[in-house]
């Protein structure tokens, strides 16, 4: 067992840099399937419940690296998101965004309104969480984990989803690819001014693979790390002053605008704020799944259905809404009205047939424990 803070923090980080190499090196299309990041969730909460190393012993070193580079990360990552290009990426790209973030929200709301009961009444901190994870990715999540201090107990569920729901949705998509060019021509769709936006991004994407120089990547470390600290400091000032918001979501507001300010500044063209946003994010994604034992997830199965749910709900309204959005998107033609009612009534044949095999497996559980009572 491991006891020695320095040694706990070694071996985290061994295991995201040998599974990000594995990646690099084997190419396997396993990794298509199993990002490294999912795995990194699934391997350090297998060792965390194997008791690898002792929590209480561990603790400092976990107390003290988690939230400062969890806001380093945050400012890292902003450095990458300048307002003005997402602009330029035009009212039709930037629709269909909207309208999928618009499709996930509405399905994680209607889930937890759903299963509310077996999730408990607290589950909508962590499952707003995991549904920034699903609009913006393993950074999100942990933003929010931060604004909203939800406690390891409950991320590790939004974990456990994130790694299970969110490979078999990966493999559902990989498998879809293929229909696509039979699901635009069902649509009507006329693709060419996304692929067109896809390509100008790709060349813009190009143009801009500048190595990271080490003066770039000190700077931006140093950086990172100053306005970590001074932002909890200021944060923790206007929580004082004012406690309408607690210190984190303070601290996390005046980070994430230091970000998007930097982005617009000499500083997020300084190549290399993406290699470090990324090494952050593996370590402290690798710190809360280390705090996460699977004995401890005893609504798991729960979590797992509500995850395949939410999945389905938004599947469903997209397709729902596919020929009234591509006809603002790629100029299709006419929206056919009764899908609507039609997919609404699917949506809710799905979610009460999540919830009547979620309340059958209870059942079940509750039968194997009394079994005077079958």
């Amino acid at each position: 067992m491991i006891t020695n803070g320095f040694t706990y923090i070694a071996v985290l980080v061994f295991i995201a840099a040998l599974l990000v190499w594995l990646q690099r090196y084997t190419k396997s299309k396993f990794f298509d399937y199993a990002p490294p990041i999912v795995l990194l969730y699934l391997i350090t909460m297998i060792l965390c419940t194997l008791g690898a190393w002792d929590m209480e012993a561990t603790k400092p070193a976990y107390s003290v690296l988690k939230n400062n580079l969890l806001y380093a990360m945050i400012f890292l990552m902003l450095l990458r998101c300048d307002i003005r290009k997402i602009i330029k990426l035009g009212p039709k790209m930037l629709g269909g965004f909207f309208a999928a973030s618009i499709s996930i929200s509405v399905a994680f709301i209607a889930t937890f309104a759903i299963m509310k009961g077996p999730l408990g009444s607290e589950a909508w901190k962590a499952l707003g969480a995991l549904c920034g994870s699903w609009m913006g990715g393993s950074g999100n999540m942990i933003a929010v984990q931060a604004a909203l201090d939800i406690g390891e107990a409950d991320m590790a569920y939004a974990l456990v989803v994130d790694s299970i729901d969110y490979s078999i949705w990966v493999m559902f998509l990989l498998w879809a690819i293929n229909l696509a060019p039979k699901f635009n021509k069902w649509v009507k769709a006329d693709t060419t001014t996304l692929d067109e936006v896809s390509r100008r991004l790709e060349e813009d994407a190009k143009g801009n693979e500048d190595k990271a120089s080490f003066v770039n990547l000190i700077f931006l470390l140093g950086l990172a790390l100053v306005i970590s600290a001074f932002g909890q400091d200021i944060g923790a000032a206007l929580n004082s002053a004012m406690p309408f918001l607690d210190k984190a979501t303070w601290t996390v507001l005046l980070i994430t605008l230091s970000g998007l300010i930097g982005a617009v500044t000499p500083v997020g063209r300084m190549a290399g704020s993406t290699e470090l946003s990324n090494l952050l994010l593996y370590s402290v994604v690798a710190l809360l799944a280390s705090r996460a034992s699977f004995l401890e997830l005893t609504d798991a199965p729960a979590w797992i259905l509500a995850g395949f749910m939410i999945l389905a709900i938004h599947g469903i309204i997209l397709v729902l809404l596919a020929y009234r959005i591509f006809s603002f998107l790629c100029d299709a033609g006419t929206f056919v009205w009764w899908m609507v009612p039609l997919g609404l009534l699917m949506a809710v044949m799905a979610a009460g047939g999540f919830l009547t095999a979620y309340q059958s497996w209870k059942r079940l559980q509750y039968l194997r424990d009394h079994p005077e009572e079958r």
